[in-house]
């Protein structure tokens, strides 16, 4: 692509992965503008200040699920009829290397055409008022583009026979307390031909931490479910916890001797749980079921905020590392005599643009500040990193209360002799030995 405003070429030939390009035009659209040269040098020659945003990038992840023509017709379908039918001209690119990340780019124009093919102004004042003339930068629009993308994928995935779905919404705004893993990018290559990558182990504690957090929330729901489906108003005198304590001493004595041992040491902390959180009744214990179940909520609460911030410090940091890289050879580019210029950039177009995209990716993650605050970004990484590991302890402390709470059930149930008639039997038979 050849640049009319600094007299440069673009080369993109030796770009991998890339299995289709495309630009769709809307009505009044001059028909050259289906070059994309054409497009892009004309939407520049349209702005008159040097600070004005030239395109809009919208990146979609496509559905593994699907072929990559598939993909293709997905990607051309979401821009044609949520874009391009709003008076976008859309330049889309689809990229698929073969290792699991298929995905599009899609490039768009910020001004509307007229009907004589001219672009049109991006707003007018009225009353001392800047009004645009269309409603594309408004925050709504995102919201809408993605759910519109949640169901063009859905409904893609579902005319192919496939029951997975996906969902535009963050796990916090569904109401899951599932932590969300990270995007691998290109770390997905590395992780495919074996090699652990630093996204990849995030993904893999997030996956340890998200089982752990199911399997603490499925044994509390079904505690919390035993005690409050109890007839207890029908019991003359609820058990006591000496009396549920004693009935799980008592099946202590039809157990091999490892097995006492086992028993006792389970023993040990049931009765130390009880001490230490002061329970004596049924009610008591299900009042701290309750207890245990919030607490499992805001644990998985801050575990979430924690792993999501993490996340996104990683990312910050792993661009700080491409763009010191890469800075050698951007500053070598710039020091050349522009007649020069042109043939460096040939041989390290991988290192400038990535130079250039790190730059601008810390440009927008500045928030307000003028240099790349790199060190601050490692000091609260390192403090979130020893708060997470603090919560893994609360956790375990968590997981082992339940643990004594199961064993209270089954103490109250047998008291209760509210045993099933398969235990009955065992229990029998163990007599009999």
């Amino acid at each position: 692509m050849y640049s009319e405003y600094d007299g440069s070429t673009h080369d993109y030939t030796r770009k991998s992965g890339v299995i289709h390009t495309e630009v769709l035009l809307p009505e009044n659209a001059p028909a050259e503008y289906k070059n994309r040269s054409v497009l892009w040098n004309s939407v520049e020659q349209s702005e008159r200040y040097k600070t004005a945003q030239l395109a809009r990038e919208v990146e979609v992840s496509l559905p593994r699920e699907l072929t990559q023509q598939q993909n293709i017709e997905l990607a051309r379908k979401f821009a044609d009829e949520i874009f391009v039918n709003n008076g976008m001209c859309a330049d889309i690119c689809v990229h698929d290397t073969g290792v699991g990340n298929p995905h599009a780019h899609i490039m768009l124009t910020m001004r509307p055409i007229e009907k004589d093919g001219k672009w049109g102004q991006k707003s007018y004042r009225k009353n001392g008022k800047k009004i645009p003339t269309v409603d594309w930068n408004d925050r709504d629009k995102m919201e809408q583009w993605r759910k519109a993308w949640s169901e063009f994928c859905n409904a893609a995935l579902e005319n192919q026979g496939v029951k997975n779905n996906i969902d535009h919404r963050s796990y916090e705004r569904q109401g899951n307390e599932q932590i969300p893993t990270v995007h691998l990018g290109p770390a997905a290559w590395m992780e495919k031909k074996g090699f652990k990558t630093e996204r990849g182990n995030i993904n893999r504690e997030v996956a340890v931490s998200n089982n752990e957090l199911r399997q603490i929330k499925g044994r509390i729901k079904k505690l919390k479910t035993w005690l409050y489906s109890q007839p207890f108003e029908q019991i003359e005198k609820a058990p006591s916890m000496s009396d549920v304590l004693q009935n799980i001493k008592i099946t202590e004595q039809f157990r091999s001797n490892a097995r006492k041992i086992a028993d006792l040491q389970a023993f040990a902390n049931v009765v130390n749980f009880l001490r230490d959180n002061d329970l004596g009744s049924v009610d008591e214990l299900a009042d701290k079921v309750t207890d245990m179940q919030q607490s499992q909520y805001d644990l998985a609460g801050v575990i979430k905020k924690h792993e999501r911030r993490l996340a996104t410090l990683d990312l910050h940091l792993h661009n700080v590392k491409i763009y010191d890289d890469s800075k050698p050879v951007y500053q070598e580019y710039i020091a050349l005599p522009k007649s020069k210029r042109e043939s460096f950039k040939v041989k390290n177009i991988a290192a400038l643009n990535a130079h250039e995209t790190s730059h601008q990716y810390l440009i927008s993650a500045f928030n307000g500040r003028t240099t790349v605050p790199s060190a601050a970004w490692k000091l609260e990484r390192k403090k979130l990193r020893s708060e997470r590991y603090e919560l893994c302890d609360k956790y375990f402390s968590l997981k082992a209360d339940v643990k004594s709470m199961e064993s209270l059930r089954r103490g109250a149930e047998r008291f209760m002799g509210d045993i099933a008639p398969e235990r009955k039997a065992h229990r029998k038979n163990e007599k009999s030995l």
